[in-house]
């Protein structure tokens, strides 16, 4: 296949890309290197999946919020799937810049839709977030579940995308399917996130911020997992046959929750980056971050009967190949 992958420079835009070049697909991807957190490691990720990649990947620096250079960066290419990652990612930072999240997750996705629309594309999988859940009592978190109030302007933003998503499946039988990722994390992360975060400072000493005072559980799921995963569903675009589709639609439209199933308490996971790092945490109790929710939690019973996804990267592994990666990329050893 030909895949354009927005946010091929992210985090987990760069993975898949890499494991689609070494399946045989060619890809071609977009990211327009935002100075979110350092473009330095964007570089630095762009230039591993050069290399593993060669010939089968190309690279465009593109702001796809914009609608004209979106336009004439695709003008010429052919591709018959699209995998929409590139976002504005945060929660806490979209309490600061909320305009850069309506430009960015809703404009940007709208553009996609649209070029979907005109190209007529086999299949889109686009990223929602675990986030739509906001402070859901319900566990775990189904995609049936009503997600009507989210406690961010990002989680807003990425459930507008996925109403925006069923009116493209409705109208043109555009075939799509939205992830809600549950917290992703491993080798090449983000620098916003908490295993970067809270490593660095352990190694060098410094207090580590633990919001609500350690009484957080998230459902972190390993990199390697959710490229799997997201593979699986590239590969298996729904059918516009008229029956309910998780989520329910019934237009050609599927939600999935994209996690590991199993929560895992931030005490414990700081045990585990100790452990990792060779030394103790100096801890910095703190009241629950504003937009920030206590606990997540995926029911992805959906996925597994649908795609086969099942998880098999438990915390315990995960979490010290992060560091070990970590200590690599900054030359720590």
């Amino acid at each position: 296949m030909r895949v354009l992958v927005t946010g091929a420079a992210g985090f987990i835009g760069s993975a898949l890309t890499e494991r689609l070049a070494a399946r045989g697909d060619r890809v071609l991807g977009i990211d327009n290197l935002v100075p979110y957190y350092d473009p330095a490691l964007k570089e630095a990720r762009l230039a591993r999946v050069a290399q593993a990649a060669g010939d089968a990947f190309a690279f465009r620096h593109c702001d796809f919020a914009d609608l004209d250079a979106l336009s004439a960066t695709v003008e010429g290419e052919d591709f018959d799937r699209i995998v929409h990652l590139g976002a504005q990612p945060g929660v806490r930072y979209s309490l600061e810049n909320p305009h850069a999240y309506v430009r960015a997750n809703v404009m940007g996705h709208l553009n996609l839709l649209e070029l979907a629309r005109a190209r007529r594309t086999e299949h889109m999988v686009y990223a929602s977030s675990s986030s739509v859940y906001g402070g859901n009592d319900k566990v775990p978190f189904s995609v049936e579940d009503r997600v009507d109030h989210p406690y961010s302007l990002y989680a807003a933003t990425k459930k507008s995308d996925e109403l925006m998503s069923e009116t493209y499946a409705h109208l043109y039988r555009l075939p799509q399917t939205g992830l809600r990722f549950f917290t992703v994390y491993g080798p090449w992360g983000r620098p916003d996130m908490m295993p970067w975060i809270f490593t660095g400072k352990i190694l060098n000493g410094e207090p580590i911020p633990v919001f609500n005072h350690g009484e957080m559980s998230r459902d972190f799921t390993y990199i390697d997992d959710i490229v799997t995963g997201i593979v699986a569903c590239l590969d298996a675009p729904p059918k516009d046959d008229g029956s309910a589709k998780p989520g329910g639609s019934v237009a050609p439209h599927a939600l999935y929750n994209i996690g590991n199933n199993r929560p895992e308490r931030l005490m414990d996971v700081i045990t585990i980056l100790e452990e990792a790092c060779g030394r103790k945490a100096e801890l910095e109790m703190l009241p629950m971050q504003q937009g920030d929710v206590p606990r997540t939690y995926a029911d992805i019973d959906a996925l597994a009967r649908d795609h086969g996804y099942a998880p098999t990267t438990p915390a315990a592994e995960g979490f010290p190949r992060f560091v070990d990666w970590y200590r690599e990329y900054h030359g720590l050893h």
